[in-house]
């Protein structure tokens, strides 16, 4: 399968002073089809690599994709905040350091290209589980949640202005024509969406119906939830578990990339203390580390050209003393 991992570049320049690492331990959370990994393991010779993923068809391509590397990989199946406290766990067992940690936030081209997965606007299925193995998908959200709900979702996480009429219309229909289906095609939505919402932003670049799919993605695989347990695993890891390592995650919307960058802040603050207490109190020895983008690292205008899902792409890195 074709498979073009973003911001290629960017990756090895930030991972790069791990090339020297030897007996260590680098984990990609979000294994995908092992474009990074692959990256990563021919960049850093020294080191083992424990890779995430909870879609047991990239896992299995990815198997394939590095049977190059099978003895310097293990892969854990589950979603990457979980698999996180797995991986720390498996390299403490073999009494190895983590000196990299990297993220890739966005739906994969497995997920994007397969039609049986209900992620495209075309597809004639309206699924979006990224782990086929739970129950909720997009479908029954339309169906079992109530129009205030939906509203929220697509407000929240789409960011959509007409969020209350676009739930309104969506609810009325799904109520309308239940044995028909409702909305449990892809297509039909996107195409019902573009029909009543397209005049709305004549001038867009974006489909007409992007930033509902969106919302109803993160909502179906608690996308903002797991990056948050991610970053609090992070924190909240001995310094032992993760002394020197570097942090890399990419993020392919405004809520993570937002969430990313003020974790970041966070984890670099010496001082804790209240914004409104009159001198510091907490010592200003609480930082955790470095930040290594001030600016989020962005796909150049030939990555761009050869690969138009970059164009979103914007990675921040973080180094943990």
């Amino acid at each position: 399968m074709r498979h073009i991992p973003v911001l290629i570049e960017h990756i090895r320049e930030i991972f790069v002073p791990l090339r020297s690492c030897s007996n260590a331990v680098f984990i990609d959370c979000t294994l995908g089809l092992g474009g990074h990994s692959r990256e990563i393991l021919e960049l850093c010779r020294g080191i083992t690599l424990i890779g995430i993923d909870k879609d047991s068809n990239a896992i299995a391509l990815a198997r394939e994709n590095l049977a190059d590397f099978s003895d310097r990989i293990e892969i854990l199946h589950a979603n990457f905040a979980q698999g996180f406290a797995q991986a720390l766990e498996l390299a403490r067992s073999q009494n190895k350091r983590v000196v990299g940690v990297l993220a890739d936030i966005g739906v994969s081209s497995l997920q994007l290209d397969d039609m049986s997965r209900g992620f495209s606007f075309i597809s004639d299925r309206l699924d979006m589980r990224m782990d086929t193995r739970q129950a909720q998908s997009a479908s029954s959200i339309i169906a079992e949640y109530s129009q205030y709900a939906l509203e929220e979702i697509l407000r929240n996480y789409g960011q959509i202005p007409e969020s209350k009429k676009m739930a309104r219309l969506i609810k009325e229909f799904a109520n309308t024509y239940p044995r028909d289906g409702g909305f449990y095609n892809a297509q039909s939505l996107s195409e019902f969406i573009s029909k009543h919402f397209s005049k709305h932003r004549p001038h867009s670049k974006l489909h007409a119906a992007t930033l509902a799919f969106q919302a109803l993605r993160i909502e179906v695989n608690n996308e903002l939830g797991v990056l948050r347990a991610l970053l609090d695993s992070i924190e909240q890891a001995s310094s032992a578990d993760l002394r020197g390592a570097i942090v890399g995650i990419i993020s392919f919307h405004s809520l993570e990339d937002r969430l990313v960058k003020e974790r970041f802040k966070h984890f670099a603050r010496a001082c804790i203390c209240p914004s409104d207490a009159i001198r510091c109190t907490c010592g200003a020895n609480h930082s955790k580390g470095t930040i290594l983008t001030k600016k989020p690292l962005v796909a150049n205008p030939k990555e761009v050209c050869a690969n138009p899902r970059s164009r979103s792409a914007k990675l921040r890195a973080f180094a943990l003393q």
